[in-house]
């Protein structure tokens, strides 16, 4: 009888840990796996916001940065934004202060405002997403960070309207998986990520429960990213069984090569790393 009991007994254990696997699984899974989709990015180093330099000589996210890094044959990492009267800049903070030396928030400033800035103090412009794709023609594949604001719905569909003029390969992430969504259910043959971090990273720009959510990938099962771009160091349990049922593994931002050992692309800045290293 006792034998009974504990057979029962573990027979549910058994079947609850089952469900359980079952529905992390079903919570973090990728995409479908697509080979030809994922080639121009695999093996591949990406310059972090062009190829800058630290002593901001040649300041993040700006045309010599970008030209640079296509010259030398590297993939390109790029941050994209909405102004207030809805043309794509590329830039990466939401405030101006850091780089620009002005207050006020990014999208609160018009195109032709935002060109009288300057960046870094530095005679480089704020760049058009045009002008970016101009510059670099074709010669690298690019990685799109589009970044959430007041129109997050325009702005993914600006981007993927300007990106099909793009001659090279290019794929799209974002931290909200809203403008994943939206790739997924409105450009399906887009290649997309969703970048995400430690709790510890993300917990002072979004509520708790939102970064607990982003950082083991809890939305996954509506957006099924492609690729996970994740922050270099240790991951949580969720993000490796995501990777391991087939994600695409980026790593950022990489300032050693050794970062090359362990992920399928790498997103790198300050260093001199190969071009591709599978």
């Amino acid at each position: 009888m006792n034998l009974n009991k504990y057979a029962k007994a573990g027979l549910i254990s058994g079947a609850a840990l089952a469900a359980t696997a079952l529905t992390a699984a079903f919570l973090v899974a990728p995409g479908r796996r697509d080979d030809k989709q994922r080639e121009p990015f695999m093996g591949r180093n990406f310059a972090h916001r062009g190829l800058h330099r630290i002593d901001k000589s040649v300041p993040e996210n700006s045309i010599p940065a970008f030209e640079h890094a296509a010259r030398i044959g590297y993939g390109i990492e790029l941050d994209v934004h909405i102004t207030a009267d809805g043309e794509l800049v590329v830039f990466h903070d939401d405030d101006l202060k850091r780089v620009c030396g002005v207050e006020g928030r990014l999208e609160d400033f018009t195109l032709d405002e935002l060109k009288t800035l300057r960046l870094c103090g530095t005679d480089n412009a704020i760049p058009t997403l045009q002008e970016v794709l101009a510059a670099v023609a074709g010669r690298s594949s690019l990685i799109v960070e589009l970044k959430r604001g007041h129109a997050n719905r325009e702005l993914c569909r600006k981007v993927y309207e300007v990106m099909q003029t793009y001659p090279g390969p290019w794929c799209i992430e974002s931290f909200d998986p809203r403008i994943v969504l939206w790739f997924r259910i409105h450009a399906p043959e887009v290649l997309r990520g969703q970048l995400s971090a430690r709790y510890s990273s993300l917990k002072d720009g979004t509520s708790n429960p939102a970064a607990f959510a982003l950082s083991r990938l809890l939305t996954n099962f509506l957006t099924r990213p492609h690729f996970i771009a994740y922050e270099i160091g240790r991951k949580p349990l969720m993000v490796k069984l995501s990777e391991a049922l087939g994600a695409m593994k980026v790593a950022w931002t990489s300032l050693e090569w050794k970062n090359e050992e362990s992920n399928d692309a790498v997103i790198f800045q300050f260093y001199r790393p190969r071009v591709k290293f599978k």
